[in-house]
Parts: C-alpha cells; structure tokens; sequence
C-alpha cells in the first residue's frame, strides 16, 4: 500500500474516577480513504480524563510519524479543552498540563488542524481505550492480528515515566464564610478595600452548624486556615473553637476585589456602569475599575493553594474562603477551563473538598481529586 498524503488522527481518553484507572485509544486513518492504517490502546495507571486523552493525543501522533512520516494530519478529538489548547486558543494553565502539550507540540507536524467531533463521532478511539482498562490492550499495526504477548509492544508505547501516587494525600476541606448582611441584600462584597461586612447572625448560626458537622473529624484536621477578610475570620474563629485550631491567615484564598462596584447591587452597578459591566460579563480577563479580573484571581488562589500544600504536606487541612476561590480551586482540580465558574453554585457554609496528590507525568505532576462539592449538614451525608 502507498502512503498517504492525509491521514486523520483519531484520539481518545478515559479515566475511572478521575483520578482513577486511565487508559487512552488512538487511531491512524488515510484521510481519502477511511482506512485504519493503525490503532492503539494502553493503560496509563491512575490519571485524571485530561491526562488520558492528552496521552491519547501523544499516541495518535506516534503513529503519524510511524506509518504516515510526511503526511498532513488531522486531529479529531471530542475533548475540547485538548483540542482548543492544541489550536492555541485557550492557554494551558494546569502544570499536569503543560508536558504533555509540550510533547504533542513537538510531535505535530506544521500546519496540523485540530477538530473538536461530539463524542458519539469518536467512537473508535473511545472503544480502543475501554477494552484497555478491562485488559484489552490494542497496539501498533493492528490492522493485522494484534499479539498478545508482553514483547509486541514497542518500547516507544511504554508508560513515559508515569507513576501512580504514593505517598498520603493533602486533603483541603473548603469552607465558605456564612451569610452576611450584603449577601442577604445580594450586594457585591470583595475583598479586604472593599466594605469588608461581618457575619450576621443568620451567617454565625450556618457557620456553627457546619462546624459542629465536621466536629467528628476534629482529630483527623491539622490545622485550620483562612483568608485575610472579615467574614472568613469570624467564620474560622467559630471553627476553630469547635475543631480546635487557631486560624493561620492566608492571603491568596481572599474574595475577588470587586473595587468600585463593592457594596453595590447587580441592579445599581447596570444602572451606573452599563457599559462596563456588559463587557466584564463572560469576559475573565477584565476588571471591575480599581478591582481584580478573574485570571487575576485565579493566578493569586492557586498560588495560595500551592503555599498551603507545601506547608502541609500529606495533612488535612481546613481553609474558610469564599465563592471566587473555592470556584476556581475546583474547576482547576477538575482540569477545566476558568468559565466553568459561571456553572457552579455555592452555597454559604458549605464544605468543598480536594484532595492533592504527587505523581503522574515525571513523578511530582500536582494531581487533584475532588471529593466533595457545596455540601451542607441539612443537604449531605456525612463526610467520611
């Protein structure tokens, strides 16, 4: 058979608990004629989705050099945080991320053309890595009899220095502060230069019954944490007198400062800057006039993440924060881009856990793992 000029890659990837048991499928194709030219199908021990389909990617793009060196490729993938990264759209903000776009960087040919497909198109790659994880593995060449023996994979289909976590978790247990006058009226309440309101005694009372919640675990938490602000400290004052611990102050984990609008009304704020706020809806890279954007914000938490991580290593800790950061803590635990927070509600007092691991790609890739979300005691069962 000649080589083709065009090939498509298909590529996916699959995790079983996110993280969990991962596994990728690739698929190589003549783009004329939809002929498989290759396929593979690996385990990749535990990894999140995202790290499966990158991997997934990777392996696409292996095969493309392999069996179509030369050709223009196509990737076709259903996920779209992969895809829009890949097409330099959205930048790559998770370090779990950035070897791997790096390594599929450097694979793809000049001029490759990523294509997001809804899942149900994807089916092949999405099969290949299922029947891997239930220890059917696919690999190069398999358009032929595949072999099912350990010496027909090529060294080059290895596990690429992944290793699963080994040592104990950090476990963050994400508080929100309780309710305050301005959250009651529905006002904006930022940061320390804004109004910076106390708890009310609906907030202290739901700060209280969340403690005494989480009471149980008392022996099991080493030390507790919050944000500079007002409300959080009275929040962790009440904490600390049930579980224990005298709050150590945090400062990237502080609200959003929302300047001028503080202590304003949606309705005031459209009333007094229209044109502002319609630009700053949707748009995560402007701010409020004298406050912070929510990249802003989100560079600032996942730094104050990564302090509370080295300081407590291996522990459980719990930090009483607010609804920006604990929003942008779990959407990037989940791998997703920063928008995911205009679809995530919080409730006041409510419990957020994650946990943090080292291992993946290299050895120390920050993994995370979300345990809880938005929990309250007269919503959820008990954390355990």
């Amino acid at each position: 058979m000649s080589q083709p000029s065009r090939v498509l890659v298909e590529a996916d990837g699959g995790s079983r608990g996110n993280p969990g048991p991962s596994a990728f499928g690739a698929v190589l194709k003549d783009a004329v004629t939809g002929e498989v030219i290759a396929e593979s199908g690996e385990t990749i021990g535990t990894a999140t989705n995202n790290v499966a389909e990158y991997r997934g990617l990777i392996a696409g793009l292996e095969l493309a050099a392999e069996f179509a060196p030369g050709a223009s490729v196509e990737v076709r993938m259903d996920s779209k945080l992969v895809v829009e990264q890949m097409a330099g759209n959205w930048k790559v903000k998770h370090a779990s991320m950035k070897p791997l776009f790096e390594q599929a960087s450097r694979l793809a040919p000049a001029g490759t053309v990523f294509t997001w497909v809804p899942r149900e198109q994807n089916g092949h790659a999405d099969r290949l890595a299922n029947e891997a994880l239930d220890g059917n593995p696919t690999f190069y060449g398999s358009t032929a009899t595949p072999s099912t023996t350990d010496d027909a994979q090529p060294a080059s289909m290895s596990s690429r220095g992944w290793s699963a976590p080994t040592d104990p978790p950090t476990t963050v247990i994400l508080v929100r502060h309780g309710v305050t006058d301005h959250t009651t009226k529905k006002l904006f309440s930022g940061g320390l230069t804004g109004s910076n309101p106390g708890l009310n005694d609906e907030g202290r009372d739901q700060v209280r019954a969340t403690g005494e919640w989480l009471a149980p675990l008392a022996a099991s938490v080493d030390a507790l944490i919050a944000s500079p602000v007002r409300r959080t400290q009275e929040s962790a004052a009440i904490l600390g007198e049930i579980l224990g611990h005298e709050a150590r102050i945090e400062e990237g984990i502080a609200e959003m400062d929302f300047g001028s609008w503080d202590g304003m009304s949606f309705v005031e704020i459209q009333e007094k800057y229209p044109d502002d706020l319609d630009a700053w809806l949707g748009n995560l890279d402007l701010a409020p006039s004298g406050g912070e954007s929510f990249r802003t914000v989100q560079a600032r938490v996942l730094e104050g993440r990564d302090r509370i991580i080295a300081a407590h290593t291996g522990q459980t800790v719990v930090a009483v924060s607010h609804v920006t950061p604990i929003k942008t803590l779990v959407a990037d635990a989940l791998g997703a881009p920063l928008e995911a927070l205009y679809r995530m509600e919080l409730s006041p007092a409510s419990v957020t856990v994650i946990s943090y691991y080292r291992g993946g790609y290299g050895g120390d890739e920050l993994l995370s793992s979300l345990r809880l979300f938005n929990a309250r005691p007269t919503e959820a069962p008990f954390l355990a």
